[in-house]
């Protein structure tokens, strides 16, 4: 079993940064994790990937270049961090785990463990 809980989620200004992190627990070591996040009315889409040995890493379109996600296994934490932030970046991040491949990384049903979420708004 995997546990996740993420935490980092406020208000912010458009053009501004914000760190998510995410606590993990389980058998994690040989598991990717991601983000994914769901705009107000919009499925949930994959925003960031890492591969279980962190060598490889995979991003969306819209946060490339943004966004950047790391990972220590010491602290048990994945992280998230949000550059130049954007109104269309509004939603609720969640954490998932799942898998020892990296294909298809942004894929919800590659993912098994998913963590409660926590709300990011991006104001204009």
């Amino acid at each position: 079993q995997v546990q996740l809980e993420e935490s980092g989620g406020e208000a912010v200004e458009s053009g501004g940064s914000l760190r998510l992190s995410c606590q993990f627990s389980g058998s994690t070591s040989a598991v990717r994790m991601a983000w994914f996040r769901q705009g107000p009315g919009k499925e949930r889409e994959g925003v960031a990937a890492i591969a279980p040995t962190r060598l490889h890493t995979a991003y969306d379109d819209d946060t490339r270049g943004r966004f950047t996600i790391t990972r220590s296994n010491a602290r048990s934490t994945l992280y998230l961090q949000m550059n130049a932030l954007r109104p269309t970046d509004t939603g609720i991040y969640y954490c998932a785990a799942g898998g020892n491949s990296f294909d298809q990384p942004l894929s919800r049903d590659r993912y098994t463990y998913w963590g409660q979420g926590t709300q990011v708004t991006v104001q204009v």
